[in-house]
């Protein structure tokens, strides 16, 4: 946690909070002395973990990092901040490490002073307002309307969906956004194969699907609908009396089949763009309009292909050109085709335009095989929200894909898609939280194997199974004890040891835990954090078998049974917190 003179606090004051802000006063004090330089920026002093729990309760370089300004050595600097700091009787030392580290151990009253917040704040704990004031647009999934949803596509729905709960967790206000690329050639493509089963609806056989038509069964009941609403009268018509016809409808169709796969995990987006009603409204003309205007683009001739010789039909083309060199694109990029349409580029270049006009950060998800277009997008927000203005933070975190495999071996694919496994198929075989959380069970950038047999294993090298084991475990003992008249219970917390006390304090980081993730916009870190959590919880729970005393219901001593069982359940809290943002249910059985 960052400590700075602007110091943003969060809804309730966590206990990192807490010491982040007596830090920033000891530091405040010895600037009143003149130790510190008046005005020293405190951005880059930090309170976190020490790395070795052996060290303290609490670590910050404040020292290493303000020595410079104050013209002194760190060491030096250190013995005077920890003065000020001892000074806290919640602080039972504060001892220097190293060049200058200062490593903080505190009375345990502070720890049980957050575990009965962790109690009073229940489902908010971890919430902050730290992105108070700020819209963000997340846009995600936005697969081409042309067929069901297919494991292709659920990583990024997933990585997408819970990033857009954990920007709102931290005060953000934010919009989930599906972009629906609903004017390229593969719709009319789409039309061609709806066209194509309405026939067959008719009662033509239609045979073997063409080559290049989409061969999936899925489309069998939009032809039938096709066939009810507009009966034969475009069964033998020309393509150009019912290609706009069968274009739109076979869109909505697959937009509803797309809602419906999505809602199978919990998604649901706030706005649904369209491709389509963006180059009906002229934006593509503005953006160009604008970027002429301001000398951002103009006519030029591409380069030929580097590194061999140009293609026999390669020609020099004049094309409207924009300037993405200016910021940092390897070439110029054309925003409109030789013919006159516009590139993809150019349209999604105006679609950012649309978004920034109601956000204050845009957020993209998008597979790993659009990487070679980041920069150039990149370069086009940067252009026109500059032009608006000030530059809008853009964000594009790319997702690769996951292979699905049975048993370590690879997954057939499906035979209602033609082509591929549906994300329907794999919800309704292992539901959805296992899938949801199975997907930040690595960092989206790195390749991903989902076999059918270990995401639904029993055991601790099953992370989903672990986290929702630990929380039922924890549902089961409150149950148990409430049958023999026991309940949590605050009144006796100073009886917790060592062991419940380490415990306390990895619950107590999920608050600094959920603002860094948002900050870094990396929703895996919560999925991590659970795990670590879990399994010291486990860990704990196992001491009990070993030793009859390390169990949380002791009946004998309804004291100590009562300050672990409100353990237990402040656990259960932040597993639930921490899992709602993921976007997975906490169990309450398994």
């Amino acid at each position: 946690m960052g400590v700075r003179k602007e110091n943003t606090m969060t809804k309730q004051t966590t206990l990192y909070a807490a010491y982040a802000t007596k830090t920033h006063a000891a530091l405040e004090a010895l600037e009143a002395d003149g130790v510190l330089p008046a005005g020293t920026s405190f951005a880059n002093v930090t309170l976190e973990p020490p790395r070795d729990a052996s060290h303290g309760d609490l670590a910050t370089n404040a020292a290493m990092v303000l020595a410079k300004q104050a013209k002194t050595n760190p060491r030096a600097l250190a013995e005077q901040i920890t003065a000020k700091l001892e000074a806290d009787p919640s602080i039972t030392s504060a001892e220097i490490a190293g060049p200058g580290f200062i490593n903080l151990r505190l009375d345990p009253s502070a720890w049980l002073a957050e575990l009965s917040a962790i109690a009073a704040s229940g489902a908010d704990y971890g919430r902050s307002d730290t992105g108070k004031g700020t819209r963000v647009n997340v846009e995600y999934v936005s697969a081409n309307p042309t067929g069901p949803m297919h494991m292709g596509h659920c990583r990024g729905a997933v990585v997408g969906d819970a990033l857009a709960s954990l920007l709102e967790f931290g005060g953000h206000e934010v919009t989930r956004e599906y972009y629906i690329n609903d004017a390229g050639g593969q719709v009319d493509v789409l039309a061609r194969s709806a066209h194509l089963r309405y026939r067959e609806a008719l009662g033509e056989d239609i045979g073997e699907i063409p080559e290049g038509l989409y061969p999936g069964d899925y489309l069998k009941p939009l032809g039938e609908h096709l066939a009810s609403e507009l009966g034969d009268r475009f069964k033998s018509a020309s393509e150009e009396e019912w290609l706009a016809i069968f274009r739109a409808e076979a869109v909505t169709a697959m937009m509803e089949l797309i809602k419906a796969d999505l809602a199978l995990l919990g998604i649901h987006h706030d706005v649904f763009s369209s491709e389509a009603a963006l180059h009906a409204a002229g934006k593509p003309d503005e953006a160009e309009a604008w970027l002429r205007e301001h000398d951002l683009v103009y006519d030029g001739v591409l380069e030929a292909p580097k590194g061999k010789a140009p293609p026999e039909d390669w020609e020099p083309v004049e094309l409207p050109l924009f300037r993405s060199t200016k910021y940092g694109d390897d070439q110029d990029r054309p925003i409109k085709k030789s013919n006159g349409s516009w590139t993809y580029f150019g349209a999604d270049l105006a679609y950012h335009m649309q978004k920034a006009e109601n956000a204050d950060a845009l957020i993209d998800i998008w597979g790993a095989d659009h990487a070679g277009t980041v920069k150039r997008i990149k370069a086009a927000v940067a252009a026109l929200s500059a032009g608006q203005g000030q530059p809008i933070p853009f964000d594009v975190k790319l997702v690769q894909m996951v292979q699905l495999l049975r048993g370590g071996e690879p997954v057939k694919m499906s035979k209602r898609s033609g082509t591929f496994v549906t994300l329907a198929d794999v919800v309704g075989e292992v539901g959805k939280d296992v899938v949801r959380f199975t997907m930040l069970t690595r960092k989206p950038e790195a390749q991903m194997e989902f076999d059918f047999a270990k995401v639904v294993e029993a055991s601790k090298d099953n992370p989903v199974f672990y986290v929702q084991y630990a929380h039922a475990r924890i549902r089961s003992t409150l149950r148990k004890a409430a049958d023999a008249g026991l309940g949590p219970s605050d009144e006796n917390l100073a009886q917790l040891g060592e062991e419940e006390l380490a415990l306390i304090k990895r619950a107590a980081q999920f608050p600094r835990e959920v603002e860094a993730a948002a900050k870094a916009r990396e929703p895996h870190r919560i999925a991590f954090y659970l795990y670590d959590l879990a399994s010291e919880l486990h860990a704990f729970w196992n001491l009990g078998n070993d030793s009859p005393q390390k169990r949380f219901i002791l009946e004998q001593d309804a004291g100590l049974t009562g300050a672990r069982l409100f353990l237990a359940d402040a656990i259960g809290q932040v597993i639930r917190n921490g899992l709602g943002v993921l976007g997975v249910e906490a169990v309450e059985s398994m």
